[in-house]
């Protein structure tokens, strides 16, 4: 719940912000009143404006250890698995893992028209790992970022695909395999590709290189700032959902109530936003192995 000594809007900006660090500017007046001595000083953040002026070298703490963190634990699960499986039938979790593993590799059979060992893989990891970050999503905003906060620690974000730099870091890590596949596969023939279509004359190469290079920039971008847009809007519902339990007690059933629909509901979306990003995945990377 909000707390008693913030405003609702105060409450929503403090969930919203990461935990920050990095270098702030020499002669920068921090929240406290203090000024940074010269060369800058590498701190944690306190509030947006001193994460703003920590500029691109700053590191959101929390996204990244939340990130690696579920990325650890997928491995160390699925070598368990692993190890485990046997000729017998499959219990448990063995059992559930193993349906993953064979949806996933469905859908790559379905949709990849390539010959590479490496999209497998790369669509089981990105399918699991991208669940297990929106799966933060259902943890009670206040549970962690209060209980941290006794311990000092001011800002806290639980959900890495809230961060849009987690999701376009992972969105460049799948352009950087479609240009080097697109290269290695086709070789000049990518070239042609851009600067030859759609109008096959070399009047239009600008035309078509522009139209091209859009395009292919697009990707990414989209691939990213979809998983984090709606992720995102997820996870601002929950912190208004939250604000209504300090609006009185009569809130707080309704208020109740709400989480728990909206809950059940964002099941079904952050199951949605895994396997879009999986299946996206698969169909640029299957793009940049058709050799025409």
């Amino acid at each position: 719940m909000a707390g008693d000594t913030q405003t609702v809007s105060e409450y929503i900006v403090h969930h919203l912000t990461n935990l920050t660090y990095g270098k702030l500017p020499e002669g920068f007046e921090r929240y406290d009143g203090s000024v940074i001595g010269a060369g800058g000083q590498w701190v944690m953040a306190h509030g947006g404006d001193e994460a703003s002026a920590m500029g691109f070298n700053a590191i959101h703490v929390d996204s990244m250890i939340w990130s690696v963190g579920l990325g650890v634990i997928f491995c160390w699960l699925f070598r368990g698995v692993a190890k485990k499986a046997e000729a017998g039938v499959p219990s448990g979790v063995v059992n559930f893992c193993e349906m993953i593993v064979d949806f996933v590799d469905r859908t790559v059979k379905d949709t990849f028209h390539g010959n590479n060992k490496l999209v497998a893989p790369l669509a089981l990891t990105i399918f699991v790992w991208v669940f297990l970050m929106n799966l933060m999503d259902l943890v009670p905003v206040d549970l962690i970022p209060h209980t941290l906060m006794l311990l000092g620690v001011e800002y806290h974000k639980i959900v890495p695909s809230t961060d849009p730099n987690i999701t376009m870091g992972m969105a460049l890590g799948v352009f950087i395999l479609m240009l080097f596949y697109s290269i290695k596969v086709k070789g000049f023939g990518f070239v042609k590709e851009l600067t030859l279509n759609p109008f096959n004359h070399p009047l239009f190469i600008p035309i078509n290189l522009f139209m091209e290079v859009v395009g292919l920039l697009a990707k990414p971008f989209s691939l990213g700032l979809r998983l984090f847009g709606n992720m995102y809007a997820g996870e601002m519902i929950f912190i208004l959902i939250a604000a209504l339990f300090s609006a009185g007690v009569a809130w707080m059933l309704p208020a109740a109530l709400m989480q728990v629909g909206w809950a059940i509901f964002h099941v079904l979306v952050i199951t949605l936003q895994a396997f879009i990003f999986m299946v996206l995945t698969i169909v640029y990377l299957s793009m940049a192995h058709e050799d025409h």
